[in-house]
């Protein structure tokens, strides 16, 4: 993100301040780029965030805008990061009348190959919140929609495939390990035998 700014015009925000700023909003609940910027100056706790710099709705905007698949990365790998240090509080979510599947003893027995395929799931939900923050600038936010809900409820599922993953890997590792040591043994064997 910093490499796409040029030289000219005037000195901008940069980006961490800016990528703060909407994370923290997002995860308050707060998706205008109006209610972002008023809360830099009314909210301490946005204030702290935004380092007492009060950058206008446009520039959250356009900066929303401009790096938004960038974004909507960095999220996913904060809701993991986020989930693994267990700092989520999880409820049950709808959206839209919306049902999500959901069973929180799936994850110990799920392939790898199904495991990627929940991984791009939630990546797609991600990009939805992504899309109502931006829609937020527009129209008001669905009533009941709370935004930090539903990012807690995607960290959770993102730490269970990421625990599942490993638990995978690991299992394929000593498989790995055991058969490299049975060719071992069975070619000591054999050169014993000539």
């Amino acid at each position: 993100m910093e490499r796409a700014y040029g030289t000219s015009g005037s000195a901008p925000f940069h980006p961490a301040l800016l990528l703060s700023i909407l994370v923290y909003g997002y995860a308050t609940g707060v998706f205008s780029s109006r209610k972002l910027e008023n809360a830099t100056y009314d909210s301490v706790a946005f204030r702290f965030v935004a380092a007492d710099e009060h950058p206008d709705h446009d520039t959250l905007n356009t900066f929303r805008k401009r790096f938004l698949k960038e974004i909507g990365g960095l999220m996913v790998q904060i809701l993991m990061i986020a989930r693994t240090l267990g700092v989520l509080n999880l409820g049950n979510i709808a959206l839209d009348g919306s049902k999500f599947k959901a069973n929180a003893s799936r994850h110990s027995a799920l392939s790898y190959g199904h495991i990627k395929k929940l991984e791009e799931q939630l990546q797609g939900e991600v990009r939805k919140l992504m899309e109502l923050a931006e829609a937020a600038d527009n129209e008001k936010i669905p009533v009941g929609m709370n935004l930090p809900d539903e990012i807690a409820r995607r960290e959770d599922r993102i730490k269970a495939i990421t625990e599942a993953k490993i638990k995978i890997e690991d299992r394929a590792k000593e498989r790995f390990e055991q058969e490299q040591s049975g060719c071992a043994s069975f070619a000591a064997h054999a050169d014993r035998k000539e």
